[in-house]
């Protein structure tokens, strides 16, 4: 082990386990109204923590706070500063930012629901229960934070059995942070790609994969005087405000299922064989959640087990594919045989082969681990492709990730790999599911996507619509349960 044990009785317990068995969720986008009320709900407010329980509860509650919310609570500026750039100014506080997160066009933040500045939440509160258990607990909770805030919004969620709107299984990439503390803390070059991280990358206050401590608000000893706060570890002087809290990024995507399956069946002409294949190459996997680079059967715990060295010229998963955008799976350097001489030849490009499969940055210092939520109800292909009325107004995704720098993690998987137009050589293409379309600055097209032919030039399937709406969404805080309490006394 390379540093002290987890306190998992300080950690929201969102970060470890997401709640699968908890099927149903909703989520309160509140404002607080009467600072002293907020501050005694959060100090009793029975948020659940990261340790393993035997039964498995039947409810949880976890609690997070943006900017605005941090100062309604009388958080001094000094200590404010401690926080991120990008958690203070916001995800929709600039139009540079709203154009590098690809929130342009139809998915302006001039056209959100909620998140935009005329409707920014304090605070996040988020609601998990076994089937028939939510009502209750969520009067329950409702009851007991109505003194202090007031409703911005509820936003529902479904259970669609494990998969997202579109039809495909859901939830499969997700990095394994190391709880144990056994990855070595140190900035080294990584020959393989792993879905083990440092715990560091999801929660501040420990080392992350360059062996480095995120910045993040640390106090001087006399503003914890009572001693609420855990001691920092890499500056033992220091009450650290952020360990065991991460940083939560949330947004509301509504997916347009119609549009994406009537599209693919009018390019296919009613071959629903081939309006599959074309799904599945745009998503990268296919419907029953295997990796398109796979050989036969997989099994369910093996599905997150692959990489795409195999397939560098994305013939079996085509590079502009989804999944593959979002995870490229590579590791510091292209190539299998480690030692200082190729090494050399690699870092210095003199390999042109291995030169061309190093154009996208090295996955481990970019991973996210998603906790996102459905909503709406869930439609067949069939009922989708015939145009069947939708029982519900809005069918989409609560997107949910958490990392402990929004720059590093979320901001550049977004900005560079989900809505850069020139991923992997790619050329004038964003993403095929979330591509906003709208054309490149220099009015270059972006709304085609390719499917590499070993015997020949690429298929391109042009002229895509917007499948993925972009409705609303904030940064959020997810205190450690220390520092939530501690937040309660600020004065």
């Amino acid at each position: 082990m390379s540093g002290a044990a987890v306190d998992y009785e300080d950690i929201q317990g969102l970060v470890r386990f997401g709640y699968k068995h908890l099927t149903q969720a909703s989520f309160l986008l509140l404002r607080i109204t009467q600072r002293e009320a907020a501050q005694a709900w959060l100090a009793a407010a029975p948020v659940l923590d990261a340790q393993e329980r035997k039964p498995l509860p039947q409810t949880a509650l976890q609690v997070a706070l943006t900017r605005e919310g941090l100062e309604a609570l009388g958080v001094p500026p000094e200590v404010l500063t401690g926080f991120s750039a990008e958690f203070l100014a916001g995800m929709a506080s600039d139009a540079a930012r709203s154009r590098r997160l690809g929130d342009i066009g139809q998915n302006a933040p001039s056209g959100w629901q909620w998140g935009a500045p005329t409707r920014m939440p304090h605070v996040l509160v988020m609601l998990y229960a076994v089937p028939g258990e939510l009502p209750a607990f969520e009067q329950s909770i409702r009851a007991g934070c109505e003194a202090g805030f007031e409703l911005v919004d509820r936003l529902a969620t479904s259970d669609m059995d494990g998969t997202e709107p579109f039809g495909f299984i859901d939830g499969i990439s997700q990095p394994e942070p190391d709880w144990e503390r056994q990855r070595p803390v140190e900035d080294a070059t990584r020959f393989d790609y792993t879905n083990v991280a440092c715990l560091g990358e999801f929660l501040l206050g420990y080392p992350n994969e360059y062996g480095a401590y995120t910045d993040r608000p640390l106090l001087d000893r006399a503003a914890d005087a009572v001693g609420i706060l855990p001691r920092a570890e890499d500056a033992s002087d220091c009450a650290d405000l952020g360990r065991n809290g991460s940083y939560l990024v949330m947004r509301q995507l509504r997916q347009e299922v119609e549009v994406f399956w009537q599209y693919l069946d009018h390019q296919a002409h009613g071959d629903a064989a081939l309006r599959q294949q074309w799904a599945e190459a745009m998503v990268g996997r296919r419907l029953d959640g295997r990796s398109l680079v796979a050989e036969g059967p997989v099994a369910p715990d093996k599905l997150n087990d692959f990489d795409y060295r195999g397939d560098p010229r994305g013939l079996r998963c085509p590079l502009g594919a989804h999944v593959r955008r979002a995870n490229p799976r590579n590791a510091d350097l292209p190539g299998d045989e480690p030692g200082p001489f190729t090494q050399l030849l690699r870092t210095l490009g003199f390999d042109p082969v291995l030169l061309a499969q190093d154009r996208v940055a090295s996955t481990r210092f970019h991973r996210l681990l998603r906790r996102g939520r459905e909503y709406g109800v869930a439609r067949t292909i069939a009922q989708a492709v015939a145009g069947t009325p939708a029982p519900d107004a809005e069918t989409g995704l609560h997107f949910i990730c958490l990392g402990a720098n929004i720059a590093r993690q979320f901001e550049f998987v977004q900005n560079a790999w989900i809505a850069g137009t020139h991923f992997d050589g790619l050329r004038s293409e964003g993403d095929p599911l979330l591509g906003h379309r709208q054309p490149g600055p220099d009015g270059s097209a972006t709304d085609c996507f390719s499917l590499p032919d070993a015997s020949g030039p690429d298929q391109r399937l042009c002229g895509l619509p917007a499948f993925v709406r972009v409705i609303g969404g904030a940064y959020f805080f997810l205190p450690g349960i220390r520092a939530l309490r501690f937040l309660a006394t600020v004065r």
